[in-house]
């Protein structure tokens, strides 16, 4: 795997300069603004798997579906993450009316197939390992993907993406739909992550926490937790699982 410091360049640490980060609330529960070495980067929960990112390098949309009210207080995504096809990750009314004249987009394969030609032309595929840049922020796509006999179906290996972005000094690792794969184990230099858990899809809170304890990034937001019947996951009970990594929330479901 790839570290943060690999995409630095000329960035605080390649400098030698310690970067401690710092954390304050925005708006209430609504959004947390993280400093990092080149600016603030803010978070906006915006339901289940969908965020928003303003950062120094641009306003970043992630798996945005839903109306378009619900993103009419940020400015048009200059970047749009896409993990994979599934509804509550990819819908294409929503993509139409939040994609500005000229968005980038990342996304894997599958859904790259089925984005509407008008925006297919500022849309680049990555497969797993894959790196690509936007705006000096280095992208990479990362595996996610199920483990469980009986769920295998639902996030097959090698099709879908999670993404680590790589920002001057900051690491951001967004795991989309997966369970908790060596991948994830595997990662280092998280400074923030986004970790689903719901069942049947993904995971459970407990394996979650196990996965954010071995690769132990600063903070963790616990997201797409509502899953079906009896599959609803408690992020308070997933924070208090936690060692190192500090816990934060958002108001993912109103």
């Amino acid at each position: 795997m790839t570290t943060r410091r690999a995409f630095l360049g000329q960035s605080a640490v390649a400098a030698g300069v310690t970067f401690l980060p710092f954390v304050a609330s925005a708006d209430g529960h609504a959004a947390n603004t993280f400093e990092t070495p080149a600016g603030p980067l803010t978070v906006h929960p915006i339901s289940h798997a969908s965020f928003v990112m303003e950062t120094p390098n641009g306003t970043i949309y992630v798996d945005p579906v839903g109306d378009r009210s619900l993103y009419g207080r940020f400015r048009q995504p200059d970047l749009i993450l896409i993990t994979h096809e599934h509804g509550d990750h990819y819908n294409e009314e929503t993509l139409l009316s939040i994609n500005g004249e000229v968005t980038t987009i990342f996304t894997n394969p599958a859904v790259f197939e089925r984005l509407p030609n008008r925006i297919k032309r500022f849309a680049a595929p990555m497969e797993n390992g894959d790196t690509n840049f936007f705006n000096a922020v280095g992208v990479r796509a990362v595996p996610a993907y199920n483990t469980t006999e009986g769920r295998l179906n639902y996030h097959p290996q090698g099709r879908d993406n999670g993404y680590i972005l790589y920002f001057n000094g900051f690491t951001v690792y967004i795991s989309g739909d997966t369970e908790d794969i060596p991948e994830m184990r595997a990662l280092t230099d998280i400074d923030l992550a986004f970790v689903c858990m719901n069942l049947p899809w993904t995971m459970d809170a407990e394996a979650a926490a196990s996965a954010v304890n071995e690769f132990a990034p600063t903070y963790c937001y616990p997201y797409h937790y509502r899953g079906r019947d009896n599959g609803t996951q408690d992020p308070q009970e997933f924070a208090d699982m936690l060692n190192a990594t500090q816990a934060k929330f958002g108001p993912w479901y109103g």
